[in-house]
């Protein structure tokens, strides 16, 4: 037997939003109001928080984020569009943050409920991996250099110079 689901717009359960604008209390929240909550076993959550080192030792004194943000927001849409769809999943939530960050500021809030935490993992995997590799975010680093100078660079600026 074959299950059809209904396809929910989740205007609240994705976007792009001003730092302060959004918590992880709002993450949560969004995932209880869901209507299909109660069919929910499990719920994974990932934070990506700002690291205080760069891969090369660096030392990050804070980022800047910017996005597209009427793309960001379409892609985010259909990303979680798409994995709510899977076998098992009630409500896939992606939050980016935008604005300026400190070491240990959350960035992106990434949720995912489903009947069991087998159906969970996997897609918070996915959505992660999707939002960095599809999302129209740019992040500016800001960083003491190994010899003590302090610069500043788009990340895919200097990933273009490495490459």
């Amino acid at each position: 037997m074959i299950l059809k689901r209904k396809v929910i717009t989740l205007g609240y359960q994705t976007g792009i939003h001003k730092k302060g604008d959004f918590s992880l209390s709002d993450l949560i929240k969004n995932t209880i109001k869901n209507k299909d909550y109660f069919k929910a076993g499990a719920i994974a959550q990932f934070i990506g928080v700002v690291r205080g080192a760069t891969i090369e030792g660096e030392k990050v004194k804070k980022l800047e984020i910017e996005a597209y943000e009427k793309k960001a927001n379409e892609v985010l849409n259909d990303i979680c569009k798409e994995l709510s769809k899977k076998n098992g999943i009630v409500n896939v939530q992606i939050h980016h943050l935008i604005g300026e960050f400190n070491v240990g500021d959350a960035l992106v809030y990434v949720s995912v409920a489903g009947s069991h935490r087998t159906d969970v993992f996997p897609v918070l995997n996915e959505a992660v991996e999707r939002y960095k590799r599809e999302v129209p975010i740019f992040k500016k680093e800001f960083i003491k250099n190994l010899n003590g100078r302090q610069t500043e660079y788009w990340v895919s600026e200097k990933d273009n110079v490495k490459k």
